[in-house]
């Protein structure tokens, strides 16, 4: 196994903080660039700032011009070798010259893959898996769907304590504080498509757009997507101007989580009500669930989630918490399942 020095490690760092720079609801993957001359020192850097854009490599050589010859180029990704809207990173790196390749991830998407390969092929050196963990933790969703082709799915709920999503007489605006409500929005505007079923759009007529706390539209909206076979009246506030919406009329999970990947979305963030949570739960469709725990008693109301078919505590969904922090009054608890992962 080739070994990780603190010098190849500094740099990957360093293109791990580029890469954080791209659109992460964007179809293509966060990627950063070093490129470092043969005498150790920074000749040029880059990043993929979005879809139909020069490539992080791309744009690092642009800037380096001749000084890339002899020297190491430091990718959070392995270069792509296929040909899109630009050409093939691997072949750009080769032709200036570029003596070494470090990259932390190979790239799982089966037509873009083989660039290290490749390079070796032409006589430039690879290295591959430095700061890996890091880079997978940075392009999760994109990595989960290009070796599942299915989107990562993020359920949100807003809960009190004794795990009621709704009081008695079907209210549930507001169960959390104003802070908890604004990070939501927040946790919004980083996915590729919000995701309700046509239940909770008949009876909530939500927006379901990324907003800042004084209302304002955040620049980039996520796809509206409502699931099911109901129809739905044309004047709902779904439908307005502000995002684009999509009504699958299905009840399949995985038919719409099939759909959205077509779509090249790789993050979900659903807010279904408890039938909707239920149906994705069962089918094993829930990657992570962000809880956001209120402290309120109703003592009755309308559960969080529907029946999962748990009888006994034996077979209980466990869940392994990753984040817990307090958002004003709130408890959030990010967590993933541990079957999944």
């Amino acid at each position: 196994m080739q070994q990780t020095s603190t010098t190849d490690a500094r740099w990957m760092a360093r293109a791990l903080e580029l890469a954080a720079h791209g659109p992460e609801a964007g179809p293509n993957p966060r990627v950063g660039c070093v490129l470092v001359g043969p005498d150790g020192e920074l000749v040029a850097e880059g990043w993929h700032r979005g879809a139909g854009t020069p490539h992080a490599e791309a744009a690092a050589l642009l800037a380096a011009g001749a000084a890339a010859a002899g020297g190491t180029a430091y990718v959070t990704l392995e270069p792509c070798h296929h040909t899109g809207r630009t050409g093939p990173c691997s072949r750009a790196l080769a032709e200036a010259g570029v003596a070494r390749v470090v990259y932390a991830v190979p790239d799982p998407n089966a037509s873009a893959a083989g660039g290290a390969s490749w390079l070796g092929e032409q006589d430039v050196r690879t290295h591959s898996g430095v700061l890996q963990p890091e880079a997978e933790a940075l392009n999760r969703t994109w990595l989960h769907r290009a070796r599942t082709g299915l989107p990562w799915v993020t359920w949100k709920l807003a809960t009190t304590l004794d795990g009621r999503g709704a009081a008695a007489d079907g209210t549930s605006r507001w169960i959390t504080g104003p802070e908890a409500r604004a990070d939501v929005h927040e946790q919004r505007a980083r996915c590729g498509a919000i995701l309700i079923g046509t239940g909770t759009a008949l009876t909530d007529d939500p927006r379901l757009t990324a907003r800042r706390p004084d209302g304002t539209l955040h620049e980039r909206q996520p796809l509206r997507v409502v699931m099911g076979q109901r129809d739905l009246p044309d004047d709902a506030r779904l439908f307005d101007d502000a995002a684009p919406t999509l009504h699958l009329r299905t009840r399949s999970p995985r038919e719409v989580l099939t759909e959205l990947s077509a779509r090249e979305v790789h993050h979900v963030w659903l807010e279904g009500g408890p039938t909707v949570a239920a149906a994705f739960m069962a089918d094993g469709l829930v990657d992570e669930i962000v809880a956001y725990v209120a402290p309120v008693l109703l003592g009755r109301g309308r559960p969080s989630v529907s029946d999962l078919g748990i009888t006994t505590i034996a077979d209980a969904l466990r869940l392994e918490p990753t984040d817990i922090s307090t958002i004003g009054h709130d408890i959030r608890i990010t967590a993933t399942l541990q079957e999944n992962h």
